[in-house]
């Protein structure tokens, strides 16, 4: 199925046929920005098997400022480069009991950000997780893409590649 007949106009109650804004299609993988936490692009696995969206967060503080709890953490927006990093500090939403890929279940930092992907900004849900291991720092759940994005699972950076710096 296409992005173009994904879905067939249904007649309201009043007759009218109702056409929906077609979805626009995705890959498996691509570059996001997270400008609420100064990350202008990260590679991110779109993963449509997981429901929360899930980034690598390391040196995660939490406090309490004029009695709300915040949370202050780093983030390795490049793959594969330690040395580069991200300081954010934002409030947090709640805490979560996630199963991981593994199954195992922990508690987990959840805070609300904007997510700016193929054009379109919208406010995700992300946990907080170390993802060292992980071969992306950043997974985005089906919840962040639901009634957005279609996902073609043999694509990658649909949304455009990362432009090299020539040495």
């Amino acid at each position: 199925m296409t992005a173009h007949d994904q879905k067939k106009p249904q007649d309201s109650p009043g007759g009218d046929a109702i056409t929906p804004a077609p979805m626009k299609v995705i890959g498996w993988r691509e570059w996001v920005s997270l400008p609420g936490l100064n990350v202008r692009r990260i590679k991110a696995k779109i993963d449509t098997g997981a429901r929360s969206s899930s980034l690598h967060a390391f040196d995660v503080e939490t406090y309490t400022l004029d009695g709300i709890e915040r949370v202050k953490f780093s983030i390795h927006p490049a793959q594969e480069r330690d040395d580069i990093f991200v300081n954010a500090d934002v409030p947090i939403l709640e805490r979560r009991h996630v199963k991981s890929s593994n199954g195992e279940v922990s508690e987990r930092i959840v805070i609300r950000t904007e997510l700016f992907l193929l054009n379109q900004r919208m406010q995700v849900d992300l946990t907080l997780a170390n993802r060292d291991a992980m071969g992306f720092r950043m997974l985005v759940g089906r919840e962040a893409i639901r009634t957005r994005f279609l996902v073609d699972s043999g694509g990658s950076f649909l949304a455009g590649r990362r432009r090299r710096k020539h040495r």
